[in-house]
This record gives structure tokens, sequence and C-alpha cells, in this order.
């Protein structure tokens, strides 16, 4: 059996430029799809649609992000996060420079799901933390991963503001077509992340091929609660993005406090994934986690409970902004304690898949129980019962690195 060497870290003078370069990926890339919920309207009413159509596409392109994360992981664990990263901004820029011309369901589906999706599984914050995994020394390493959920964060509170001062002053298909311009800028920005990766060295193992390291998760039951508890982490989120805004116009609020609560949204996280990324070195992850999830279980519910007006609105925007994607860091960090950096992206692109599966179930029955209903009563509720379903998960996750042979 071989040895896996003990490669060099990124130079001390590089780690700044890697960070700043992965962050504005992170940013640039979370943006346009943050801003789903105020396109769904315009979209929807240009050509004629109920709030499903443009709805499916997005859950599609949740689901396809998802199915295609791991792939994009393992890719990128074997040949640098680089290629990965190019491929997905071209595939971006196209799905979003296609969408105006999507004047039919199915040709929507295409663009704004299928092609958006996939590009997201090669060009957003995974592969972003993946990098960060390989590059960075241990003692960066949680940080980095607060810092690459922050700038996604940061993205959706600099985009959503942006996206409804474009589409008021010139249209959601120019709006659209700006953004695919910014999505080419991941190329440059891809050029320090393909720094050659280093090898963990905090222990000394035999190599591992990839179908090793994935019986390998997929034999250790932390793994598994891990996946199943992230779920509901996109469940919410891509519900509260893509519905948040129409829920609130059904309750008499002007479309622009809808763009602002999003914007809360994204600017709290800032907070929540900084954070949860320095607590995730210094507590529990698994009670980082479960608390949350709890969190997030009574915020929902005091926020439905409470008559809606444009004040608990904005209040709700921040406090689920604390919670947004404060999951990411402790998450991200479970998968690189139980199994080491080496195939990182690949497993940690699994988790991921469950999060986008819950992303595209809570984007699909958000607009499936709206039309069945004409309210977003029963979703809400949902949303509360797996937020409870996944604190409990979490707590009884074994917080340690797997035994494997050593070498002599």
């Amino acid at each position: 059996m071989s040895q896996t060497p003990a490669a060099r870290p990124a130079a001390a003078t590089s780690l700044p430029l890697i960070i700043f370069c992965g962050c504005a990926i992170a940013c640039l890339t979370f943006g346009p799809r943050a801003t789903a919920g105020l396109l769904l309207t315009p979209i929807s009413e240009t050509n004629g649609w109920g709030r499903d159509v443009f709805a499916l596409s997005f859950a599609i392109q949740n689901l396809l992000w998802g199915v295609g994360q791991p792939f994009a992981g393992g890719f990128a664990d074997r040949y640098g996060a680089r290629p990965v990263l190019i491929v997905g901004g071209l595939l971006y820029a196209a799905g979003l420079a296609l969408m105006p011309l999507s004047s039919a369901p199915g040709a929507m589906h295409l663009s704004a799901g299928v092609l958006i999706g996939f590009a997201l599984s090669g060009a957003s914050f995974s592969i972003v933390i993946g990098a960060f995994g390989k590059l960075l020394p241990a003692e960066w390493r949680t940080l980095g991963f607060g810092f690459g959920t922050a700038a996604g964060s940061f993205g959706q509170f600099l985009f959503t503001p942006l996206a409804s001062t474009l589409v008021g002053a010139y249209g959601w298909q120019t709006t659209v077509l700006i953004f695919a311009g910014l999505m080419l800028l991941v190329l440059p920005l891809s050029i320090p992340l393909a720094t050659r990766p280093v090898a963990d060295a905090s222990v000394t193992v035999r190599d591992q091929t990839i179908g090793e390291a994935l019986r390998e998760a997929f034999a250790t039951p932390s793994y598994w609660l891990l996946v199943i508890g992230f779920f509901t982490c996109g469940f919410h989120l891509a519900f509260i993005t893509a519905h948040l805004p129409p829920f609130l116009i059904d309750q008499g609020i002007s479309p622009q406090v809808g763009g602002w609560a999003l914007a809360l949204i994204g600017l709290f996280n800032i907070a929540g994934s900084l954070s949860s990324g320095v607590l995730s070195g210094r507590m529990p992850k698994r009670h980082i986690l479960a608390a949350i999830y709890f969190a997030r279980a009574i915020l929902i519910a005091g926020f439905i409970a409470l008559p809606v007006t444009p004040t608990t609105a904005l209040i709700f925007g921040a406090g689920i902004g604390l919670l947004w994607l404060s999951t990411i860091p402790p998450t991200s960090g479970l998968v690189a304690t139980m199994f080491g950096t080496r195939y990182m992206t690949m497993l940690y692109g699994v988790v991921f898949l469950s999060h986008q599966i819950g992303s595209f179930m809570g984007v699909w029955l958000g607009g499936e129980l709206y039309e069945a209903y004409g309210n977003y009563d029963l979703i809400w509720k949902i949303a509360i019962a797996l937020s409870i379903m996944s604190a409990l998960v979490n707590l009884p996750i074994r917080e340690r690195a797997v035994e494997r042979p050593a070498t002599a």
C-alpha cells in the first residue's frame, strides 16, 4: 500500500487571496438564484402562468444542483476545483441568458432549471468550501468554511435589492441578462483555487479510491444522520427564497418589502455563518446544528402566529438570516472530521444532495399546495415539523474520525 504524501500547505501569503477569490465566487453564484422569489411573479405574469410553473423550474434547479454535486465534487477532488468552476460559470451564464427566450414552460424548465441547476453544482459555495478544505491549513479550515458561507449570504444581500431595482427599472429580462454577464467573472476568479491541493497530513493512512471512500461513508451511521438532517435545511431555504415574497404580497404587503426581507436574510446570515464557523471549532458541531433547527421551528411558528406586517416580515428575515446557511460550517466540518479532506468535496456533495432534495420539495410543494388551497398555511406547518425532526436527528451524531488501517 502506498503512503499519502504530506504535501505542503498553501503559502501563508497566498491564503488571503485564496479566501477572497473563493468568497467572490460564492457571492456571485449564490446571488442570482436568491432572487427567484422576486422573479416568480413578473415571469409568471409575462407568460400567463400560475405560480406553480416557475416554482417547478426553480425546484428542478435545486434538485439537479444536488444530483450534480457529488459528481462535480468527485471531479474537483481528482483534478482540482478550477476546471469545475469554469464549466459551472459558463453553464450559469448560458442558463440565465436563455431565460428571456423561454416563453414555454418546457423551455423555462431547461434554462432556469436544468442548465442553472447543473451550473450551480460546479460553480457554487460547495465547490469553494471543498477547495478551502484542501488549500487551507487545519487551523484556518472552519473559519474558511464560515467565510465561504457568509460570502454566499452577502451575494443574497447584494443581489436581492439589485434585482428589485433592475426589474422595476428595466424588466426581468434585462435583469437576468446582466446577471449572465456577471457569471463570466467566475473564470478569472477561479485561478487562485487551482493551487495544488494539499494532503491531510494529520494522519497517515493508505490511499483510498473514490469507491472505497463512498463505501466507508455509507457504512457510517453518523454520516446518514447528517444526510437526513440536512434535508430540512434545503426545504426551508428554497421554500422561503421562492415563496416568501409572494406570501407577503398575498398579505397586502408591497413587493419591495419582500425584497428587503430576502436582503436581510443575506445580511444577517453573514453574522450567523461567521459565528457558526467560529463556534464549530470550539463546540460540538452536532449541538450547534440541533440548536439551529430548534430555533428555526420557534421562529417560523412565531412568524405565522402573529399578524403579518412589514415589521414582522423584516424581523423574520433578520431572524431566519442568522440561522440560514449557518448549518453549513458545522455540517462540512463534520464531514472533514469524520473522513478527512481527501474526498471531502464529493462526500459533502452527497450530503448536499439531501439538502437539494429538500429544496426541490420545498419549492415544488409550496407551489402545488398554494394552487390547491389558495394559501401557504400547510407548507409553513410542514416546515416547523421538519425543523424539530432535524434537531433530534443531529443529536446522536458521533463526532470523531472513522477508524482506518494505518500504514507501517
